[in-house]
């Protein structure tokens, strides 16, 4: 579907590469073009018109934004993810996100071309998809874990049926057999909701060959560790977190929210998630900074290094033969 972005956004959503606009005070915009933020003019001439963008952009998404209703977190027609927040949960001026999606993956040549992958790690990775490695791509807000793992699925083999979960349908995926479950989040009468759990459930139900969370954030963990564990090989899902070594912290958090027993998590984490690839955001742009073999130790979740990648270059782990062997169905 078609969307016209209104007059002050047109020129700054018309740039290339531009991922994200964010407006936060009258005359000015701040754009991201995979290089950092930039500041931009904009024509918005004070506090109101700011507010007055915000609530056209709402209203567009078909979406309520006012003092009663001081934030709205939607999509446009055209796919560009909205995140709108009034005064005085804003302080001084409605802070305006946009965040535009691709309607088409990066290739892993592109990611490679623009310094994201090395060759290596791209070939590693085509080979893990090809042998239904599960992998959970980990890092911060814009980072480039969701680019990561629309150019993974766009991989899979053509026959396979992909169920993709996501809260808000931000992945472009180039693939012919997928089906797209978007969360339902409860209307202000707090019914109605189809949260991501239930939605991960009800996807088990409609004969995946591949389950994806777009991001696990919650209890959803549960389900998506019970479905990786019965069969469901190769899944992939994105999570937050500051570092590969941070993942085991990161899902002992997620399991206690999902209800799961620290035994528990340990035994099935380490099957539903066998690699780690973390993506940073960096001054040169988005990056995979690390690599990690995901695995129990004495009773405990475990990260054993294979690849690293910091301003003195790449560095092998002991655990890189063994995510190479994955990649080959050696292991």
């Amino acid at each position: 579907m078609t969307w016209t972005p209104p007059a002050p956004l047109a020129p700054l959503l018309a740039l290339p590469g531009v991922t994200d606009v964010l407006i936060h005070a009258p005359g000015e915009a701040w754009i991201d073009r995979g290089g950092g933020l930039e500041r931009r003019q904009c024509p918005l001439e004070g506090t109101e018109d700011v507010r007055g963008l915000a609530v056209m952009l709402a209203a567009a998404a078909g979406r309520r934004l006012d003092d009663a209703e001081p934030t709205v977190d939607a999509r446009l027609a055209d796919g560009t993810r909205l995140h709108a927040v009034l005064p005085p949960v804003a302080d001084g001026c409605t802070a305006i996100s946009l965040r535009r999606v691709r309607a088409a993956p990066f290739s892993l040549a592109d990611l490679v071309a623009s310094g994201m992958l090395t060759s290596e790690l791209a070939e590693l990775m085509a080979g893990w998809v090809r042998e239904r490695v599960p992998v959970l791509v980990t890092g911060g807000t814009g980072a480039g874990k969701t680019t990561l793992l629309a150019s993974l699925l766009a991989l899979a083999d053509p026959r396979e049926r992909i169920v993709l979960i996501e809260e808000a349908g931000e992945i472009a995926v180039g693939h012919p057999h997928l089906v797209r479950l978007l969360e339902r989040r409860p209307n202000v009468e707090g019914a109605g909701g189809v949260p991501l759990g239930r939605l991960v459930r009800e996807a088990l139900r409609m004969r995946p060959d591949r389950i994806v969370l777009g991001e696990c954030r919650g209890e959803e963990l549960r389900e998506v560790l019970a479905a990786a564990n019965t069969g469901h090989r190769g899944a992939l899902t994105t999570v937050h977190a500051n570092s590969a070594g941070d993942v085991p912290a990161r899902l002992a958090t997620l399991a206690a929210l999902a209800g799961l027993s620290p035994g528990q998590l340990v035994a099935q984490a380490a099957a539903a998630f066998a690699v780690v690839v973390h993506v940073e955001r960096a001054a040169a742009g988005r990056r995979v900074a690390e690599v990690a073999r995901l695995g129990t130790d004495d009773g405990e979740l475990r990260v054993h290094r294979a690849w690293t990648r910091d301003a003195g270059g790449a560095r092998y782990g002991p655990a890189w033969s063994g995510v190479r062997a994955l990649a080959e169905g050696a292991a």
